[in-house]
């Protein structure tokens, strides 16, 4: 970026960080932080239930996922510090540290999404930026194949295992760098990110085969090349919010060497 000001304004004097500001605030005021929690907290409640009433009929899901839910109470995925590797992973992949706020789909959400979707045994979800990989359950819950790809390694070396022990799987990656010729549905919570980050996931969905479908929350693709099929307001664990489906026309698929 450039400047068109002829005149250098005066400096101002530097300013202190505070000593009790939360290294995992995302630039958020105290009391805003401590609504979001509360509110996080209830619908926690609710959306846990949810998701236990509905695994009661896949019981063989039922381990893995409370195999997630103790790891993010051991560790919280709320939380998350500001640290070196942080700093790298980011810097790596072009994004910022806000894109990091954490958020997840219900099992009963997804199941329910997934479903209206197509999706199903014989299909495959890829899921960019899985997380702790809770929308990979639903997907096994339909009896499709599912993969995550997630940026920060420390939720892959937690949720691994029980994702593994439901049938699917969590890798590490950059989303916007992933592999999507395999898949039939792709899902991304593009939420907090960036228009840069949400361009070049918009160029990977371009790899994607003629009649893939992408859902994405919040927003909608806005490029030429994507039929949308639907709109629906759900139910995520920060409270309800817009998901489309789309379909991939045949007319929109780039490059699929990189």
């Amino acid at each position: 970026m450039g400047s068109t000001d002829m005149m250098e304004p005066p400096s101002s004097p530097p300013v202190k960080p505070r000593r009790d500001a939360p290294d995992d605030d995302y630039g958020m005021s105290l009391p805003a932080l401590v609504v979001l929690r509360i509110s996080i907290m209830l619908i926690e409640l609710f959306t846990r239930l949810g998701d236990v009433l509905v695994l009661l009929r896949r019981p063989r899901l039922l381990p893995p996922y409370l195999g997630l839910w103790l790891r993010e109470v051991l560790v919280s995925p709320y939380r998350l510090k500001r640290s070196f590797e942080v700093t790298r992973v980011l810097q790596a992949s072009g994004q910022v540290f806000n894109e990091l706020m954490y958020g997840e789909m219900p099992v009963h959400t997804g199941v329910w999404l997934f479903w209206k979707a197509g999706l199903g045994p014989g299909s495959r979800l890829v899921d960019l930026g899985a997380g702790r990989g809770r929308t990979l359950i639903a997907a096994r819950w339909l009896g499709a194949e599912a993969r995550g790809v997630e940026l920060m390694q420390h939720h892959v070396a937690l949720a691994s295992k029980p994702v593994e022990r439901a049938g699917a799987q969590l890798v590490l990656g950059d989303a916007t760098q992933a592999d999507l010729q395999d898949a039939t549905h792709v899902f991304t919570n593009w939420t907090a990110l960036t228009p840069q980050t949400r361009a070049r996931l918009v160029e990977r969905f371009r790899t994607c085969r003629p009649g893939t479908r992408v859902l994405t929350v919040t927003r909608p693709v806005e490029a030429p090349g994507f039929t949308i099929v639907s709109k629906h307001r759900l139910l995520f664990t920060w409270g309800p919010e817009y998901v489309w489906i789309h379909e991939v026309r045949g007319d929109v698929v780039g490059d699929t060497t990189n």
